[in-house]
This record gives C-alpha cells, structure tokens and sequence, in this order.
C-alpha cells in the first residue's frame, strides 16, 4: 500500500492467474492507483462479499453471479475484462460405472452447487441448446445458496442433505450426474456426461466463435460515478498484465478478451442461457450491461 495521499488505493478481488500475475506480483504499477489485494486463494469463496456486502472496489466476480446481481439492481458495473474463460462440455460427469450420455439425464437426479453457479449456467445452456435436454424434466439437487441473497432456489429443486458433497453422492449413486470442476473431473471413477468433451467444445466454438466466460471484473459504481478516470486506470492495468504473459499465445481462441466486442457473443449466449433458466427476468442487450466509460474501454 502507498502513504502518498494522492495515490488511490482501491481495496480488491482477483484470482492468481496467468493474466493477472504481473499486477498481483506488483511487476505492473500505476502512478495514480494502489490495490490492497484481499488474501483469498478462491475466489469465489469471498463472491457473497463482493455482492451482498459490497466490500471490495474492484473485483473479480462470476458473470452469471453478476447477471443477478443486476437483476436485483446492486451497485456493481461491469468491466469488459475477462479473468477466466473455459469450456465446459466436460464439466458435467456421471459415475463411469454407470455411464449416462444427454439424452438420459430427464427423471435423473444432478447435483450442482448451486442454482446460479456460472459453469451451471453454462453447462444447462448446452445441454438445452444443443442436446435438446428438457431442463424442467431434470431433478435438480443444489448444495449451498446463491451468491445473491435474492436468489431462491425454484420450488422444483432439491436441497442436498447437510454434510453431503457431489462426489460422494455421485459415487454412491444418491446422484446420476453432477457438474464439478477442477481436481474432480479427472478422478478416474467420473466420466463425461457429453461424449468426447474436447471435441464437442470445439465444435461448439466452430459454431459460435465464443468461450465461455467464467469470472469478469466489476466496480463498484460509486467508483465509476466518483473517479471515473481510475476505472479507466484500472482497466489499463488489467491489459497490461495480460499483454505482459504473452496472452493470447499461438492461433486458437483467447480465454481472456478484453472490450465489449471481443465479448459480445459470449455476453449474448450467457445473457440468453440466464433468462431460459429464469436466473433474470428479461434478456439484457450487451450493451446494457456497460456505461459510456465502460462501453469504451478496449476500442
């Protein structure tokens, strides 16, 4: 942190990742801006804090958490940055001793954490779009509450037992299937739900020149109205980080675009799973999403 009273400091929530190593590492600075980084290793641990609280300036937050936060006007503004970015064919799994493909998944029990989670978002937007999966035909089992306080699970959902978690349930076949992430997806006991995960992702990239957005920026919009400039400054640093790990590297798509543009169609497919899946009440035009400054920023 700075002692110099005309240095900003901005109090903050960002993941350690390729992109923003150089300014969490301190090696990209700003004349005008210091960050007093929270000390969380995920994330999406302290995502309840950024938007029932309001205690970060600037922070890193799931788009679909962002999405209902908007439908439930809290004070954050969205940055056109985006921090992580992944398919997500491979997220839904099933027990590889009972092996289950799309198609089966009406009447089966899936476990996801949570009714809003982002990779959820996704994961039902696929399933609905481009397997034909009647989502309502599907019984749902959720596992902690949404980051945004207003959000209530549908009455049609089911609340997981205290104490239980995915796997377990998975494997002892009290769940068909369960969207996971990380470390659980390669637990030789899980297969993919979607046949040739990989391949399915860059099919669906052929089709819609889009990667799905996982965790964006946002500000709170005292920030924006107060000291628009910092925003400015803000976004500037974020580009620089990513500009500074080489991203994006080689020919194939970039995880992690920057301006509205580079993210319209990503923006538009989230937009258009979160109102089917009945998480905001009305497809949001992109455009709503940003204000002049940041609807600017990236050109």
């Amino acid at each position: 942190m700075s002692d110099n009273p005309d240095v900003l400091t901005l109090r903050a929530l960002l993941g350690d990742y390729p992109n923003t190593a150089a300014l969490k590492k301190g090696e990209i600075r700003s004349p005008r801006l210091n960050f007093d980084f929270a000390d969380v290793k995920v994330p999406n641990h302290a995502f309840k804090r950024v938007v029932r609280d309001l205690e970060f300036d600037v922070a890193e937050l799931a788009i679909s958490t962002y999405l209902t936060a908007k439908a439930h006007n809290k004070p954050l503004v969205l940055l056109p940055v985006v921090v992580r970015g992944k398919f997500q064919h491979e997220s839904i799994v099933c027990s590889a001793a009972r092996p289950l493909a799309p198609s089966d998944l009406p009447g089966c029990r899936v476990g996801i954490r949570s009714h809003s989670v982002t990779t959820v978002t996704w994961v039902r937007g696929i399933l609905q779009n481009d397997y034909g999966v009647d989502l309502d035909r599907v019984k749902w089992v959720t596992f902690e509450d949404a980051h945004v306080a207003e959000v209530r699970d549908p009455k049609t959902f089911e609340r997981a037992p205290a104490g239980k978690d995915p796997m377990t349930m998975l494997l002892a076949g009290e769940l068909d299937a369960a969207v996971m992430t990380g470390a659980s997806l390669k637990d030789p006991r899980v297969r993919s739900l979607i046949p040739e995960p990989a391949a399915a992702a860059q099919s669906w990239y052929q089709r819609y020149q889009a990667v799905p957005i996982n965790h964006m920026v946002v500000v709170k919009q005292s920030l924006l109205k107060s000291n628009p400039r910092a925003v400015e400054e803000v976004f500037r640093l974020l580009a620089e980080s990513k500009k500074a790990a080489g991203l994006p590297a080689g020919t194939g798509p970039d995880p992690f675009p920057l301006g509205v543009e580079a993210n319209r169609k990503s923006l538009e497919l989230v937009i258009n799973y979160a109102a089917q899946q009945q998480l905001i009440p009305r497809r949001y035009p992109v455009d709503e999403l940003f204000d002049d400054v940041t609807h600017a920023l990236g050109r």
